[in-house]
């Protein structure tokens, strides 16, 4: 009998953050887009999928990263920032049923390609919200819980290498859409001493507010609820000071590998064809937000990278890195994202267990 060696967990932890470490480092000698996400990322799903038993990444260090990415997000958000934000809601609208009905048709053409259930394909295909679809694909019948879960972690991962390489491709020249320039780094990173006093109260207020959005069940409550409260604050008249890129790179790296950690291929029966299948389901949704991104940049007169990160279907979290990364405007990114945020976690899952309940009475009848 095959004897299992437990690897302790402090030995897991070095060795996870070892190779997050020299994914980024690679990354950024390479002089890739966004190396500190995207690096750790590819380094820790190689690693963990040659020796998944040393690799491990606890929760509330992935949750520590989406505080600071929502801090971030929160001082973007300022008041002419929000009035914007306000007056395109009608667009918000429009451009996220476009993108959820754009998704259905995609998952009719994988269901009708593998032969899979449409219920399993559409579940997975649906962007954002990766928590509620797997929610809700456990409570709904006749649907795999593992092909969803690959299938939106191939997804998110996708879009997470893809977007970058695209806004950085010829296809995205300096400039694109409005004449707005898109530096890697923005401005001088600004050193911890100018942290002090009123990070602390930003730190303490978006702690608390992510633990206890969390505790009544908000939507990515570690992302909204600073997010939230550092706009609050701010608006108030408490200015919030500006990250210095080493607390920014290490939000990157904490969410990077916690995504990287999430795929295993191991736990499908069909390997190689649900991941061709889940790429190809990628593939075809990135090129349908990238024309709609087209069309957004064109009649809102904004740059095509700022389209293209609002409506990316990938988390808020790292759409949001990204756009700070490459001078995007990030309120109207995080504004896009966050509108389909809530569309998704609140409309969707009702919608869908109607519908499905409609389905199974009409299967029942004819049956």
């Amino acid at each position: 009998m095959k004897e299992t060696t437990t690897v302790p967990g402090p030995l897991k932890m070095a060795v996870t953050l070892a190779t997050a470490l020299a994914g980024g480092g690679l990354f950024m000698l390479l002089g890739l887009p966004v190396p500190w996400l995207l690096g750790p990322m590819i380094a820790t799903l190689i690693g963990a999928n040659l020796k998944k038993q040393y690799y491990t990444w606890p929760g509330p260090l992935r949750n520590s990263g989406m505080i600071i990415v929502g801090y971030t997000i929160g001082l973007s958000l300022t008041a002419p920032a929000l009035k914007e934000m306000a007056g395109q809601l009608p667009s918000m609208l429009l451009l996220t049923g476009l993108l959820l009905l754009f998704c259905a048709g995609i998952a009719v053409i994988v269901s009708k390609i593998s032969g899979m259930n449409y219920k399993t394909v559409l579940l997975g295909s649906i962007p954002g919200g990766l928590t509620q679809m797997i929610v809700l694909a456990e409570e709904s019948e006749d649907v795999n819980l593992t092909v969803v879960t690959v299938i939106q972690v191939v997804r998110l991962m996708m879009i997470i290498i893809c977007v970058p390489l695209l806004i950085f491709s010829p296809l995205f020249g300096p400039g694109t859409g409005s004449g707005e320039a898109m530096p890697l780094v923005t401005a001088v990173s600004p050193s911890f001493r100018e942290l002090y006093p009123n990070f602390f109260i930003y730190a303490f207020a978006c702690t608390f507010c992510a633990v206890a959005g969390q505790k009544v069940k908000f939507p990515t409550a570690y992302l909204l609820g600073p997010a939230l409260a550092a706009s609050v604050l701010q608006l108030s008249g408490l200015t919030g000071p500006v990250l210095p890129d080493l607390l920014l790179n290490a939000a990157q790296l904490m969410i990077g590998v916690f995504v990287g950690l999430l795929l295993d291929p191991r736990r499908l029966n069909n390997k190689l064809v649900t991941l061709l299948l889940a790429v190809l389901s990628s593939v075809m949704l990135i090129s349908g937000a990238y024309l709609m991104s087209l069309l957004f940049a064109y009649f809102d007169e904004i740059s095509v990278s700022t389209a293209l990160l609002s409506l990316a279907p990938g988390g808020m979290d790292q759409m949001s890195l990204i756009a700070h990364e490459v001078g995007a405007d990030l309120p109207t990114v995080a504004g896009y994202q966050l509108f389909r945020t809530f569309f998704i976690f609140f409309a969707v899952p009702p919608l869908f267990k109607l519908i499905f309940r409609k389905k199974k009475r009409e299967a029942s009848a004819t049956g």
